[in-house]
């Protein structure tokens, strides 16, 4: 069945248009081992435009287990958007912008033992959801 074309599907491609152009700038070598990502059902990530980009380009997507839907949220589910909402909380913002600022302020201050915390639980429990042999993880 084929799903058509949302802006928001056309933006998610531009957005790993530059995704892939980072990553060939800022760690040289790594295209040319493959690029992972775990996608939920969304539209802009089942879209047909979706799946010709990430075929043209070579990238793959992490298999979803059936019976864990604790497994199928993305990182930014479970480890970032908590933090981030504790750092926004009572905060307001006169314009797109400044919302903008906040959130670059934010990720520019993060230390890199934040990002591997949030996947090393990530690989912690699809590590259980393979000991178990796809059955339910908890959390």
């Amino acid at each position: 069945m084929s799903k058509r074309i949302t802006p928001f599907t056309s933006r998610y491609c531009s957005t790993l248009d530059r995704l892939k152009e980072a990553i060939r700038r800022k760690r040289p070598g790594f295209l040319r081992r493959g690029v992972v990502l775990q996608h939920d059902n969304a539209t802009p990530h089942s879209a047909n435009l979706t799946q010709q980009w990430l075929q043209r380009h070579g990238w793959e997507i992490l298999p979803r287990p059936a019976h864990s839907p604790d497994l199928a949220v993305a990182p930014s589910d479970f480890h970032l958007f908590e933090p981030l909402k504790r750092h926004l909380g009572g905060m307001a913002f006169e314009t797109e912008d400044d919302l903008i600022s906040a959130l670059r302020n934010w990720f520019d201050n993060l230390d890199v033992d934040f990002f591997r915390v949030g996947f090393n639980s990530l690989l912690s429990r699809w590590q259980k959801c393979i000991d178990l042999h796809g059955d339910y993880v908890e959390k």
